[in-house]
């Protein structure tokens, strides 16, 4: 496939992002989270094969709809396909590495230029590459706020990865409903023009087996939990354990 992970890594331009675990709403969820992490793969174009509590690494690439596809009208490669040539179309990447089968709560900062971007490809693997269907973040007049995604998995190999929508029941503040589907925030709205923010939450779900065929189960208890606001819920958490590190140097790094 073309593929070098760490070429891709260096080139790609890295966004503000942070991960989030409910430790407290997990081991209601999923169980005891004590477990070692076994899987020693770190970079999202590798393969890993995993299992309950391992952490599993994988990337969200944001770029135009055209530019993750071959020739830009041909078949969707994966992002850490070399001729894709993401980091030459000024693509941007984030990578983060959830344990397997806890709900988790993944954001991007208002930092990132989502305007120019518009859309976004989760991705992993390299022999298995699976990557979403491009979706779109953000166009010239709104941002998408609020995102499910769901890693499925079989015998502990990654298969697909699918974006979900709720609808618009949890669009609250300055949110308004976009195609009958998104919350979305009015780009005027956001950090740069004085407004409350356009930071990007995306809940990760897990489904299938892992490597020792144990049913992979956040993603249905998600579905079960899907009248209640777990953005909201994971966001005011991240805000409280975050805030006192906003203003310290570490916080520009990805």
């Amino acid at each position: 496939m073309g593929m070098d992970a760490e070429v891709f890594i260096s080139k790609m331009r890295k966004v503000k992002a942070s991960l989030v675990m409910v430790m407290a709403v997990m081991a209601m969820l999923v169980g005891d989270g004590d477990a070692a992490d076994t899987n020693d793969v770190y970079s999202p174009c590798v393969d890993a094969k995993v299992q309950i509590r391992d952490g599993f690494s994988f990337g969200i690439a944001f770029s135009s709809k055209d530019s993750f596809t071959q020739g830009n009208q041909g078949p969707q490669l994966s992002p850490c396909d070399s001729r894709l040539n993401l980091a030459g179309k000024g693509a941007q990447l984030a990578v983060f590495r959830p344990k397997v089968d806890e709900i988790s709560l993944l954001t991007i900062n208002s930092s990132f230029d989502q305007a120019a971007a518009g859309y976004m490809v989760a991705f992993a693997g390299h022999k298995y590459a699976a990557r979403s269907l491009p979706i779109m973040v953000a166009d010239r007049s709104h941002t998408i706020t609020s995102f499910t995604l769901v890693l499925e998995f079989r015998e502990g190999t990654l298969q697909n990865l699918y974006w979900k929508s709720f609808g618009c029941d949890a669009c609250s503040g300055e949110s308004v409903c976009l195609n009958n589907q998104d919350c979305a925030v009015p780009n005027s709205k956001c950090y740069k023009n004085g407004g409350n923010g356009c930071n990007i939450a995306i809940q990760t779900t897990f489904s299938g087996t892992d490597k020792n065929l144990d049913a992979l189960n956040s993603w249905y208890e998600v579905r079960k939990l899907r009248q209640y606001s777990l953005v909201g819920l994971f966001s005011d958490l991240r805000d409280s354990i975050t805030a006192p590190f906003n203003n310290l140097p570490f916080n520009n790094l990805i």
